[in-house]
């Protein structure tokens, strides 16, 4: 019986010691898991949010429903340097009279540049191109929206920056015709440049900021539509 008792003692002391470390383990891969780069999908400058919207940002949400557009919202992303993207959704396309309009190379946008090019698109663009040109509108070419980097020539960010500006390149009409601003705003036939110039002031009533070829060289290829700016410029 001598010789038993220290082996009963190993033998619990084990089992103590195998739980212990049974408890142990999940928490140190867990803490491994959180603080160890290599299991993280996004650069460290880039960081992601998912926060329940704001009331204003639920309302715009809404009012976009309504508007019939098709959209998809996204998590707010903060990448460092004034760039970021909050508030954003994806646009899959916008709604006229009675069609879907589609949308080519636009990547996140704010909800409220969302919802203007929404109006801009229905009321502005495709009844213009049906009473002027014969034909409606189908798809919108663009050079994107995001883009982290400054206004030309400046050390300010441009709207790029967070997704509150978009740059139009081109329409598509239901005929198959494409205007591109490039081709058409000054060698385009006098119906065409029309079209162009009274869509111009309409994205005017909607976007903060319009600027088109005729404000200078950088934009002699697309309209740089823009929300939430100080001062308004149409040109």
């Amino acid at each position: 019986m001598a010789r038993i008792e220290p082996t009963r003692a190993q033998h619990i002391l084990a089992i103590l010691s195998g739980a212990l470390w049974l408890a142990v383990v999940p928490l140190l891969l867990l803490s491994a898991c959180v603080g160890s780069p290599s299991h993280r999908s996004a650069p460290q400058s880039t960081t992601t949010a998912r926060i329940a919207p704001a009331p204003s940002e639920r309302q715009c949400l809404a009012q976009l429903g309504q508007s019939q557009a098709n959209f998809t919202p996204l998590p707010d992303q903060y990448f460092g340097a004034g760039c970021s993207t909050i508030g954003t959704v994806r646009l899959s396309w916008l709604r006229s009279d009675d069609a879907h309009l589609q949308l080519a190379n636009l990547g996140p946008v704010t909800c409220s540049l969302a919802t203007a090019m929404q109006g801009w698109a229905r009321f502005g663009v495709d009844r213009a191109a049906r009473q002027m040109l014969g034909s409606p509108l189908a798809r919108i070419d663009t050079f994107g929206s995001y883009n982290c980097r400054n206004v030309a020539g400046t050390d300010h960010r441009s709207g790029h920056a967070t997704a509150s500006a978009v740059d139009v390149a081109a329409f598509v009409l239901a005929d198959g015709r494409r205007i591109s601003v490039k081709g058409d705003w000054s060698e385009g036939t006098p119906a065409v440049r029309n079209f162009l110039r009274v869509i111009r002031t309409s994205a005017c009533r909607r976007f903060g900021m319009v600027l088109t070829p005729d404000y200078n060289a950088a934009h002699h290829d697309h309209f740089h539509l823009e929300v939430g700016v100080a001062h308004p410029i149409c040109h």
